[in-house]
This record gives C-alpha cells, sequence and structure tokens, in this order.
C-alpha cells in the first residue's frame, strides 16, 4: 500500500494516542508481556508513522511491561539454502567467508517490517545474540528475554520465547496472521509429529573476536499450517479480535496457544507435511 493509498483509505489520521485506545480496547494492558507482529501498512495512515506505534504500544504497556518483537535477519545464513532467489554454486564459499558476522546494533532486521526494524534501534532496546532468529525487547523483562540465545535449537526452550512463555506473556497479531506468529515456533520444539527431523545451519558470527562461519543443529520447523492451527485455537474462545487503526488485530495468552498448539501439532501433522 502507498502512502497516498493509506491517507485515501483512512477517515482520519492515527496517532499515538488513538492507538493506544485501540491498543487499550482489544485488551492490551499496563504490565504485560507482549510479543509483537505488526503490517505497518495495514494501520492506516499514521502520524509518525512506525515510531507512533511504538510510542503506542509502549504506552499501552506502561513502564512496568515488556514490549518484544522479532528482529530476525534470515539473510545470514547459508547460501546453499537460498531460494529467493539463489546464488550460483560457485559464489558459496566466497558468501561464507566473507559475509559479515551478526552484530546486534549494526545488522538490519530482514522481513520484519517497519515497526520492529525502528523499534529495534531505540534507546533502551536490547536484541538477542541469535544471528538469524534474535528478537529486540523493552521494559521490565528486557534482559531475561534477551540476554541468552543458544545457537541450536534456535526458537526452543532456551530462546526468549520460552522466556515469553514462562513471564505468562501475550500475543498481539498486528494486521497479521497467525503465519507470522513466532510463539508457534515454540511449539513446534515441544511437539512430536512423524517428519520432525535435525537439520544442520549455518551463519557468521563471532568467537573471541574473530569472525568465523559456524554451523549448528536445528529443527525443521515450517509455517505451512500455522493459519490452520490459529483457526482451531481461536474457535476455543481463547483469542481476543479487535481492530487497531484500520489493522484487524487479534490479542491471546502466548501460554494457552503454545500449550494448545503441541497437541494440535502431534494430531494432525504427518511425516508427508500434509494436514
Amino acid at each position: 500500500m502507498s502512502e497516498l493509498d493509506a491517507i485515501q483509505g483512512s477517515e482520519h489520521p492515527n496517532t499515538v494516542k488513538s492507538l493506544a485506545a485501540d491498543l487499550a480496547a482489544i485488551g492490551v494492558q499496563p504490565g504485560m508481556t507482549l510479543i509483537v507482529h505488526s503490517s505497518l501498512s495495514k494501520l492506516g495512515w499514521v502520524a509518525g508513522g512506525p515510531v507512533a506505534v511504538v510510542y503506542a504500544l509502549e504506552r499501552a504497556i506502561g513502564h512496568g511491561g515488556t514490549l518484544v518483537m522479532p528482529a530476525h535477519s534470515s539473510d545470514l545464513s547459508d547460501p546453499s539454502e537460498w531460494q529467493n532467489p539463489p546464488v550460483p554454486e560457485v559464489w558459496w564459499d566466497v558468501i561464507r567467508d566473507t559475509m559479515p558476522a551478526y552484530d546486534p546494533d549494526l545488522t538490519p532486521s530482514r522481513g520484519m517490517g517497519a515497526i520492529p526494524e525502528c523499534f529495534r534501534k531505540q534507546r533502551g532496546v536490547l536484541r538477542s545474540s541469535h544471528p538469524q532468529v534474535s528478537f529486540a525487547a523493552w521494559g521490565k523483562h528486557a534482559e531475561t528475554i534477551t540476554r541468552a540465545h543458544p545457537l541450536a535449537n534456535s526458537l526452543g526452550d532456551e530462546s526468549p520465547l520460552a522466556r515469553i512463555y514462562d513471564l505468562d506473556g501475550w500475543v498481539l497479531l498486528l494486521g497479521v496472521g497467525h503465519g507470522n506468529n513466532t510463539s508457534l515456533h515454540l511449539a513446534e520444539y515441544r511437539a512430536a509429529w512423524p517428519g520432525k527431523s535435525v537439520v544442520t545451519l549455518g551463519a557468521p558470527v563471532l568467537v573471541e573476536g574473530d569472525q568465523q562461519w559456524v554451523t549448528f543443529e536445528d529443527i525443521n520447523i515450517d509455517t505451512g499450517d500455522f493459519p490452520m492451527l490459529g483457526e482451531a485455537f481461536a474457535a476455543t474462545g481463547a483469542v481476543r479480535a479487535g481492530t487497531v487503526g484500520r489493522a484487524p488485530s487479534l490479542l491471546m495468552r502466548q501460554r494457552a496457544l503454545v500449550d494448545f498448539a503441541v497437541e494440535w501439532m502431534a494430531a494432525n501433522r504427518t511425516a508427508s507435511g500434509e494436514n
């Protein structure tokens, strides 16, 4: 959506105050630990753009709350796995040898949208250390959520997602669907299904100050059934739906979502990947 489309499609400009009021109306409360997945374009025109959205979220949860967003950098990965677009095989070793190592301050997010990319650079925001699936956090529990993020099993029980689970946090889908809901990956690590397997990944990192290409083990995560899973969870009545700006939005407890998803995956996923 262009900025002109956003203006023409909005009856009035969204502001920090109006967005914070919309967030409160959907159930966002002071003190919450809240992980947000978002689409700026779905909100309509916002006075201040992504900065205003970040301020509205922080106003809604207050100084006693914690705001979390994904700051993933999927391009810091093995070029042999790249598909959109692929690169020639003769480039692979050059890329592995020369790609700059992950830097939590410098490395931009990729494919996360304007709001998380703005948020990760805000003063006081901390970012976890994983080169591919880092998370940024602000507020009361930011250090607890981001301080330990191992390479292996990157979205599992030692990840920021699990710390949000421990804190009984909430998930807000702000103009996006469950296909963007990273908390469902935590369920993948906890669930058992016939096609679950271990894969080897690679990334450039700093090891004692030296840039190195390292490999690590993870599982074969898959978002293909997340929308269907999300619909099943919503049918339980555990999801609050509303509108923030012009964006259809969903709010839910992460712990309830993950627990439901573990059982749903075990019952519905097959070795072939068909559901």
